[in-house]
């Protein structure tokens, strides 16, 4: 039996925090001044652990690393083994105070 080759080694994608907000969508990349999202992924970095790196001194983000920090952050469509809400039923007090 051949030996498996292990695939080469590709080198992903890093982006500063400017450019991971931008990619996620969390920014306006054509606002220089827009800082909405960056404090978010600091926050998210520092405080729950999210994936990323340290180049420079710099905090970096891979390709992967958004990936994985999108998922983390995925909201559910729906809540298995909840009822759907039912509209409330009309009660006659805006009928008895128009007459």
């Amino acid at each position: 039996m051949a030996p498996q080759k292990t695939p080469p080694s590709v080198l992903e994608g890093y982006h500063n925090v400017k450019r991971a907000t931008e990619k996620l969508g969390l920014s306006d990349p054509n606002d220089p001044d827009d800082k909405a999202g960056q404090r978010w992924l600091r926050d998210g970095v520092n405080l729950k652990g999210w994936p990323h790196h340290r180049m420079s001194g710099q905090l970096v983000f891979s390709d992967s690393d958004l990936i994985e920090i999108a998922r983390l952050n995925r909201n559910p469509a729906t809540r298995p083994g909840r009822r759907p809400r039912r509209p409330r039923k009309a009660t006659g007090l805006r009928d008895a105070s128009a007459a």
